[in-house]
């Protein structure tokens, strides 16, 4: 969430992905990008809308052998200049998953097809460490039979 975003908790539910194909010339993520400030949002699990019943039920994707999933992410941090707090944020990179096993069967039906980066178990320190060509290379869709997904409405 950028410092010059005017009304802040609104603005971070429109950022918290970014996208990889923008994210180089995106205000809300190109500093960050230019930085390489790369992290990683460590998760369980997570849940996107799947339509084939023709409403969104919610279904949870998980890695096959039940290990925390790892995200390629971008970070930054800004000084409130009101109230003097420090304020970080990040955003996970996504991109198109269009023919992904699990990932193309998300999303309403006309809306483009997209996932989270999934990082594999070798690629945490490059990601971290990369520069901007090597992190553009690890941008991509977990390989077949690395996740699992499950219908898991509420």
């Amino acid at each position: 969430m950028p410092a010059w975003a005017a009304d802040r908790p609104k603005f971070g539910l429109k950022t918290y992905n970014a996208r990889a194909e923008t994210i180089s010339e995106k205000p809300s993520y190109r500093t960050a990008w230019k930085k390489r400030q790369f992290g990683l949002a460590i998760m369980q699990s997570f849940y996107e809308p799947n339509y084939e019943s023709g409403k969104a039920v919610r279904w949870r994707i998980k890695r096959q052998d039940t290990s925390p999933i790892a995200v390629a992410s971008i970070w930054d941090r800004y000084v409130d200049h009101v109230t003097g707090e420090i304020v970080c944020s990040f955003s996970m990179i996504t991109i198109n998953a269009t023919g992904h096993p699990v990932m193309q069967q998300f999303h309403a039906p006309d809306d483009e097809k997209r996932s989270i980066v999934v990082l594999g178990d070798n690629e945490y320190w490059s990601w971290l460490k990369a520069n901007h060509e090597a992190a553009r290379s690890l941008l991509n869709l977990a390989p077949d039979g690395f996740l699992d997904s499950e219908s898991a409405p509420r």
